[in-house]
């Protein structure tokens, strides 16, 4: 569970202080930190084998595209930073990022082709304020992986299942797709990519 530290900050003020010496990771949420948890064996095995699959497809298509360790997110109408599962980068953009430089940050949508991320317990951040902060931010496509079914059932449908959803967007709106199974991921990105929700759900094996 993510452990929120209460008295509110600004980015810059976040960006100062934090990562700090403890080798923790945080976020900044609406001007509070919050301590990330860390992340399970399966959760990274799966943000593994997306890193790998992205990458090699922008290797294959020649793409000026690139997944950086650690940069931040930062929605421009708010103090919040996030720090993605994966984050693909168009490093053409990246000369009219402002805060790229010096504090390796992103403001703008046209610099984020793809945006990644992996359930875990902070489920009700990727379901609902990322996605609200993605979306306003205008990146093209935001993919939430939840692996263990741990999305509301007004998301994930009833029962609850393993499920990718895809987000596209379209006049401003993201358009939601879901995928279970053998079904092929749907990219917008990367319409060429052979790749089903079974085999992201399997890389934890």
């Amino acid at each position: 569970m993510t452990q929120s530290l209460s008295k509110l900050i600004t980015f810059d003020e976040f960006v100062a202080k934090y990562p700090d010496q403890t080798g923790k990771c945080y976020e900044l949420h609406d001007g509070v930190v919050v301590e990330m948890p860390q992340p399970t064996g399966d959760h990274e095995e799966v943000v593994g084998f997306l890193a790998f699959e992205i990458t090699r497809e922008c290797i294959r298509l020649n793409l000026p595209y690139f997944i950086p360790k650690t940069a931040l997110v930062k929605p421009p109408e708010n103090e919040s930073a996030y720090s993605p599962d994966v984050l693909l980068l168009n490093r053409a953009n990246l000369v009219h990022e402002p805060l790229w430089k010096k504090e390796s940050t992103v403001i703008q949508g046209s610099s984020i082709p793809l945006i990644v991320e992996v359930v875990s317990t902070n489920r009700r951040d990727d379901y609902l304020k990322k996605y609200a902060d993605y979306e306003e931010m205008g990146i093209p496509e935001y993919w939430i992986v939840d692996y263990s079914g741990l999305g509301g059932r007004e998301f994930i449908g009833n029962p609850k299942q393993p499920t990718i959803l895809v987000c596209s967007l379209e006049d401003g709106e993201y358009r939601v797709s879901k995928f279970r199974g053998n079904n092929r991921i749907e990219s917008v990105t990367f319409p060429h990519l052979n790749l089903t929700a079974q085999q992201i759900m399997n890389a934890r094996y």
